[in-house]
């Protein structure tokens, strides 16, 4: 099972929020925000669906591994939010933004040059963001 992205920069982004850490199993999650129409994943993968707030989320798993690879929700249904370590060289990646700071572990230090965000942004907030991540890219 595999995916590609069509889309030449990913804008990553790290969540704190109790959510992502308990199902990570880490201090934190990154993920990268794409249009589906740029999405294409090759073979089947498990899913899992779960409501959290009055939003339905579609979790995409690995059936082999069970590795978590990207999710999809009812809110912005023509998004798919990637599990930002499942894509190659991922190691280079640098969120742009931080989110949810406000349940963020005591011991994590952000940068101050990145956006920080006490809960989730307003959609102009992360697009302001996403504009500064390209500019500086």
């Amino acid at each position: 099972m595999t995916y590609s992205v069509k889309q030449e920069t990913l804008h990553v982004y790290a969540c704190h929020c109790l959510n992502c850490q308990t199902r990570s199993g880490s201090a934190f999650a990154e993920h990268a925000m794409v249009q589906a129409d740029v999405f294409e994943c090759y073979g089947a993968t498990g899913t899992f669906i779960r409501t959290t707030g009055g939003i339905e989320f579609t979790e995409h798993f690995c059936p082999t591994c069970h590795t978590r690879l990207f999710n999809q929700n009812s809110m912005l249904p023509e998004m798919v939010f990637l599990r930002a370590g499942t894509l190659e060289s991922s190691q280079r990646l640098e969120p742009m933004a931080h989110i949810w700071i406000s349940r963020k572990q005591s011991w994590v230090t952000l940068p101050e040059t990145i956006p920080a965000f006490e809960e989730s942004p307003s959609p102009e907030e992360f697009g302001a963001a996403v504009e500064a991540a390209t500019r500086k890219a």
